[in-house]
């Protein structure tokens, strides 16, 4: 594996690999790798000849109450599990190489980048849209690989993809959990024992919430029993707990009938988790 911090040396390193017919797949992270990244190299492998892993804390996705400072930076670690899995390119640029004319939005998320974790967090999707629009323009894969755990994200970066680089397959990989259902995250590693089962308690009510909707329940009545009973027995702070329609990412009503998805994020302890899962179908 070749560790890249320049974006120009990238380019002429793929321009090669496309000159022998190789198709480039690519999956961009933050970095602090777990499982739930590495089943995303995986997937690009399946699709491309050639995979890059980029690795870089994008300053234009973090508020100014975030933890931006503390994000784990793990470089030597993330690098020597990437090498396990026979990625051929890390690249890991700075600031410079990725905002050549400094860190400003170039791109806008729209009514959806203002909902939900756009509203919690203001200008986070601007910001992460702009730096995947950057990534995408650097590298020109013919294969990108997101995963559903933000699923926001993924709706919001679909449409990017299809509207400016429409030769490139967008993948959605699952998300990976831990043994007790917990969403694989960077930031479960700062939960203590304790808030690490709160948590685990939001994915079993997630679930719950689940069987009940697929059974007939209301969506009224499910998130008021749900949001009370996560805020108690899981000891979580909600930010939104809701029931959406995946196609426009807008909260359902008790008349909708159809697919739909249960989003949640909630503070445990000072830690913010996000999850969701899907619902085959209400009201079917």
């Amino acid at each position: 594996m070749k560790l890249i911090h320049s974006a120009a040396e990238l380019q002429e390193l793929l321009d090669y690999e496309r000159a022998r017919g190789n198709k480039i797949g690519f999956v961009p992270t933050m970095g602090a790798l777990h499982e739930g990244h590495l089943s995303l190299v995986e997937l690009a492998k399946k699709a491309a000849d050639v995979v890059v892993v980029s690795i870089y804390v994008n300053p234009l996705q973090f508020g100014p109450k975030e933890d931006f400072d503390k994000y784990p930076r793990t470089l030597n670690e993330d690098a020597a599990l990437l090498q396990q899995h026979n990625v051929q390119y890390l690249f890991a640029p700075s600031v410079d190489e990725v905002y050549p004319n400094g860190p400003e939005i170039t791109q806008r998320a729209g009514v959806t980048g203002s909902t939900f974790e756009g509203a919690s967090r203001p200008g986070h999707f601007d910001g992460m849209l702009t730096v995947v629009n950057r990534l995408m323009e650097i590298v020109q894969p013919d294969a990108v690989v997101f995963g559903e755990k933000d699923a926001q994200q993924v709706f919001i970066v679909q449409k990017l993809i299809k509207a400016r680089f429409r030769n490139c397959q967008f993948i959605e990989g699952p998300t990976l959990r831990e043994p007790s259902g917990l969403a694989m995250s960077s930031r479960n590693r700062y939960l203590t024992a304790a808030e690490r089962q709160d948590a685990e308690n939001i994915y079993s009510h997630l679930n719950q919430m689940r069987e009940e909707l697929e059974a007939g329940a209301k969506v009224s009545e499910t998130l008021t029993k749900h949001s009370a009973a996560i805020e108690t027995t899981a000891k979580a702070k909600l930010e939104y707990l809701v029931v959406i329609d995946p196609q426009i990412f807008r909260p359902v009503n008790d008349d909708y009938r159809g697919p739909a998805k249960i989003i949640v994020a909630a503070k445990v302890g000072e830690v913010r988790l996000i999850d969701n899962l899907n619902v085959k179908a209400i009201n079917a």
